[in-house]
């Protein structure tokens, strides 16, 4: 009877989870048909009056709703939305909640067995004044999805790790910030950096304190800020490299380049390895620097090649062992640092040794050693990716009616004419109008206004650095 009864209870369970799962996907197919309806409306808007609904003197959200992307995430949670108001960006006008839309739900707890290591820093150089060094892009809704980076990076990885072997290595400046977008993120998996350090320390402790926690921990490394379309194709690639991991190589995910950048570093793929479970990985032969644009025209003609998108998946011994051979002064103090982590010695033994450890990223520290004695694998990936390193990147990620500038926020606060390509982000609420400026970047904030174009995009560090200079309060 017993077991017949907890057979009865699991039946249930199974059509109460089935029954949650059908709702979502019809609440997510009603979100697409709500933002169609809503562009319509909105276009109707513009073409009876410039202002639409909005007021002249009105101020306008940055990205209040998302007019040119539909939600990304169908499977969204159906608890009540909370409120959040400690993580909206200070320095934009009326910026969205970072919980516009909530957290996908999850039916069942993965069993892939990875621990998802998230990196989030950045200086905000790169898209100021959109992002500050106390606001870096990794907390800003850049796709107008409901969702910031940082927490899109989180939907994505939720499948692969579950909430409980999500951790976020941040500086210490950004931990409120974290916190508030990540409501379910453990506490004791949120590691704070008391100063930027580069990738390596950052996932150098990572694994450090885990290998205390789980010693057999395989962690993957996925930056905060990146933007990756195809979830299938993402989650079979890790999948795959998790594989190769537990064979005991440091494995990367290499990306189809779509064109030649000579802005990515590149990946020389060998031969098959023959894992199990991993039928597409291959050993890397060498890494290469950013390469011109010759180089890297040829590197493409040959099929042998892949971005390095910065993405590792790697047995947290194995990492730290690596390490220990080619930068044992930074392993020993990460060691330190890691023993004392969980006690309450841990702010003075990082007081006492984090300024000491060398800065350097984990390319340069163990990726490129590593391969030049075979302990490096690649997993080549078929899913779209992209670093939104630039404002010209991000101009890309916004599609455009034909003839029209693309706008990141309200489209109504923008007029232009004989005006091709471009970017406008109307940030400070007021009207923009561009005349007869083909590929001009114009991102209005409050307290400053950039103007460059798309092929200077990434020069725009250079004017952050001589404003920082004179008005250090804006970067």
């Amino acid at each position: 009877m017993g077991n017949q009864a907890s057979g009865d209870s699991n039946a249930v369970l199974l059509q109460v989870l089935a029954g949650i799962s059908e709702m979502q996907k019809e609440l997510g197919r009603l979100h697409m048909r709500m933002d169609t309806m809503e562009i319509q409306n909105e276009r109707i808007a513009r073409r009876s009056s410039f202002y639409g609904t909005t007021p002249p003197t009105s101020t306008s959200p940055l990205m209040a709703r998302p007019t040119s992307f539909g939600r990304t995430e169908s499977n969204r949670s159906l608890s009540p939305e909370k409120n959040h108001q400690n993580a909206l960006a200070p320095h934009l006008v009326m910026a969205p909640p970072v919980m516009a839309q909530p957290a996908p739900f999850l039916t069942s707890e993965p069993k892939l067995g990875l621990w998802a290591v998230v990196p989030a820093g950045g200086a905000g150089t790169r898209l100021w004044p959109l992002s500050r060094e106390s606001f870096p892009k990794f907390l800003l809704d850049l796709t107008g999805s409901g969702r910031t980076l940082l927490q899109s990076t989180w939907d994505r990885l939720l499948p692969l790790a579950g909430a409980k072997q999500l951790m976020i290595v941040t500086g210490q400046a950004h931990v409120n910030g974290v916190s508030d977008q990540l409501p379910e993120l453990d506490a004791s998996n949120l590691l704070a950096e008391p100063s930027p350090k580069e990738s390596m320390a950052a996932i150098g402790l990572a694994a450090a304190v885990l290998l205390r926690r789980d010693p057999e921990a395989v962690l993957g490394s996925f930056a905060a800020d990146h933007i990756i379309s195809g979830r299938e194709a993402f989650e079979s690639a890790v999948t795959e490299a998790v594989a190769v991991a537990r064979d005991g190589y440091l494995v990367t995910i290499g990306i189809a380049p779509s064109y030649p950048s000579t802005g990515f570093g590149y990946i020389k793929l060998g031969e098959k390895l023959g894992v199990n479970g991993a039928p597409n990985a291959r050993r890397v032969t060498e890494f290469k620097e950013k390469p011109d644009a010759r180089t890297a025209s040829a590197y493409l003609s040959t099929g042998d090649y892949r971005w390095n998108g910065g993405m590792f998946v790697v047995q947290a011994k194995t990492l730290l062992s690596l390490l220990k051979q080619s930068l044992p002064e930074l392993h020993d103090g990460l060691e330190r640092i890691a023993a004392a982590w969980d006690t309450p010695d841990r702010a003075a033994v990082l007081a006492d040794t984090w300024d000491g450890l060398p800065k350097i990223a984990i390319d340069h520290a163990v990726a490129e050693p590593a391969a030049k004695l075979g302990k490096v694998a690649v997993v080549p990936a078929t899913f779209g990716w992209d670093d939104v390193g630039d404002f010209s990147s991000l101009a890309d990620l916004i599609p455009a009616e034909k003839g029209e500038a693309r706008v990141l926020g309200d489209n109504r606060l923008v007029v232009t004419e004989s005006q091709a390509g471009g970017l406008i982000v109307p940030a400070a609420g007021r009207t923009i109008a561009c005349l007869g400026v083909d590929d001009v970047v114009v991102v209005d904030t409050p307290d400053a206004l950039l103007i460059t174009t798309r092929a200077r995009s990434q020069d725009v560090k250079k004017i952050v650095a001589r404003c920082k200079k004179v008005y250090p309060q804006l970067c």
